[in-house]
Parts: C-alpha cells; structure tokens; sequence
C-alpha cells in the first residue's frame, strides 16, 4: 500500500508530497541549522518520490561557505530543507515539520551536538556525536 505523505511552507505557496522517507532522521545541533530554523536544532529527513504540487517558483537556495545548500520559501521565509555539496534538488533533505500530518520517521540520532546551545539538552535514549555520525560523543 502506498501512502502519499503532504507538506509545505508557511503561507501554504509551497507545497509538496513524498511516498517514502530515509530510515535516518537527526536531530542536528550545527550552528547552520540553528540560525536557518531559529530554534536548538534542526530535525531533516531524506524523502523518496518528492513531487513539488506548487510553488516551485518560488524555492529560494542559500549556498553556505561550506558548500551546503538550504532551500526555503521566498515568500514567507519557511525552512523547507537541506542538501549536501553539489547535490541536485531532488537530494534535498526535507525539515519534517514542514509535513502537514504525522509521518513514519523515528529520530535515530543527535548530530553536530559540540555546536549545542549551552541551555538545550540532549535526549538521553538517542545516540549523540560530536560532528556527524562517524564522530560519536
């Protein structure tokens, strides 16, 4: 059985579904996540089947110093997600607070925790790593 699985920004301009998600899912500390969802970390899930429904016009990227790409709405602002170096927009990560209802994704692990804000703790039954999740705490 296939379940179409829905999301989108803000203002609802930008909109998308998936059919499948990553079996990876972090909770990520880095200062980039922090500043792009204004909050202690950022949680980003791989998606599979990602279809743009609306709005694809207006996705606006920001290429960071180190080469990684986030993607938001040009319009309301919203964080909509993540990508590596030189990765193509269909490899983006997606924020899985942009989905409009619940969705199968167990958070695995916390990442880039040496970055965490002194007044944010760790969830003590996940696994943490320092950097990403080669460099365990």
């Amino acid at each position: 059985m296939n379940f179409i699985y829905k999301g989108s920004c803000l203002c609802h301009r930008v909109t998308f579904s998936v059919n499948g998600f990553s079996e990876k899912a972090a909770n990520c500390y880095c200062t980039m996540c922090q500043k792009f969802h204004g909050a202690a970390f950022g949680t980003l899930v791989g998606v599979k089947g990602l279809v743009w429904n609306s709005g694809y016009d207006l996705l606006k990227h920001y290429k960071a110093h180190n080469g990684t790409i986030r993607t938001f709405c040009k319009e309301c602002g919203s964080s909509l997600g993540f990508r590596v170096k030189n990765a193509p927009i269909e490899e983006i990560e997606l924020a899985i607070a942009t989905f409009n209802d619940a969705i199968p994704v167990k958070i695995d692990a916390q990442i880039y925790t040496r970055y965490r804000s002194n007044w944010c703790h760790l969830q003590s039954d996940l696994p943490v790593f320092k950097e990403g999740r080669t460099a365990p705490l």
